[in-house]
């Protein structure tokens, strides 16, 4: 896997998996999201570096889709097509996920070489979890 970045679409496997969307069907579309946060959760001790890579970046993609999101998404990590409305239970998926991925079972949350670069890696998460808060959350 190639990782050049701490970004949420800075891996091969997160870019993939944004290619994968191309074409699909809303409910096609929110499957995919689905499954990607389910993979995570459902996950035992320890997550997966691959999973935990499209979590993140299936979390960002969903954080840019609420209105008045701080989460934009480069035109050249995105889909080409805005992503449809999401139901709201997607937002929980991705917290629950996102939490999960920040927790030591991570991989990815240790399996960085440089510290600084974990602690970026940390922030971006981070960042994608407070844009998927609810009003009601502040």
């Amino acid at each position: 896997m190639g990782t050049w970045g701490t970004g949420p679409f800075d891996s091969d496997l997160a870019a993939d998996f944004v290619d994968a969307l191309e074409g699909l069907t809303h409910q096609q579309v929110i499957d995919v999201l689905e499954r990607a946060f389910q993979r995570v959760i459902d996950s035992g001790e320890r997550v997966d570096s691959g999973n935990e890579a499209e979590a993140v970046a299936a979390g960002a993609l969903v954080a840019s889709t609420l209105p008045d999101s701080p989460m934009v998404i480069d035109p050249d990590d995105g889909p080409s097509r805005p992503l449809p409305e999401l139901p709201a239970s997607l937002r929980a998926s991705a917290r629950l996920t996102l939490n999960r991925v920040l927790r030591d079972g991570s991989e990815r949350a240790t399996g960085w070489v440089d510290s600084a670069d974990a602690d970026q890696w940390r922030q971006e998460v981070r960042q994608i979890l407070q844009a998927l808060e609810t009003p009601a959350d502040h």
